[in-house]
């Protein structure tokens, strides 16, 4: 890959960055200002030789705002590009799928991703996710309901669920 382009917004849970490839894909995304927090989170297949950053990541950008004024679906039609095992990449893909204020447990996302014994497997799917939001991750949750584990932090992961449920 060539260049990728990256930009920082301020959000209502702080501060949220985006890495996108040439033709807006999202490569990487997370609640931080820090682009090195993101860069590792790409698989290496498509890490793009350069960056740069811009104010504005045209409809990327656009679905993040919204996303946090409350269109929850806003992100649903961003396309993201993610690499690894055949698994793994269908995990990501199914829980796109997973509605906004409709949490799952990690024991019923890997049902959704076809392998109801592989519940390690489905966790681990949402710990290497690197689209954090396009692929939301934070809508799985321990079996009874416990936030459970989040890249950005337990904090951001309750207001997450706490906006997609008042939506």
């Amino acid at each position: 890959m060539h260049t990728a382009f990256w930009s920082t917004l301020d959000t209502k849970i702080g501060p949220f960055t985006a890495v996108v490839a040439g033709d807006g894909a999202v490569l990487a995304s997370g609640w931080t200002g820090d682009i090195a927090e993101l860069t590792p989170l790409i698989s290496p297949s498509l890490a793009p030789a350069t960056l740069t950053e811009r104010r504005d990541l045209g409809p990327v950008t656009t679905a993040i705002r919204r996303y946090h004024g409350g269109d929850l679906d806003a992100v649903a039609d961003i396309e993201v590009r993610q690499r690894s095992g055949p698994f793994r990449e269908h995990a990501w893909e199914m829980l796109r799928k997973v509605p906004a204020g409709s949490p799952v447990s990690y024991a019923e996302y890997a049902t959704l991703s076809g392998n109801p014994s592989a519940v390690r497997a489905a966790a681990t799917a949402c710990a290497r996710n690197a689209a954090a939001l396009f692929v939301p991750c934070h809508r799985v949750v321990r079996t009874g309901g416990a936030i459970g584990n989040f890249r950005w932090g337990v904090n951001a992961k309750r207001w997450l669920l706490h906006h997609e449920e008042s939506a």
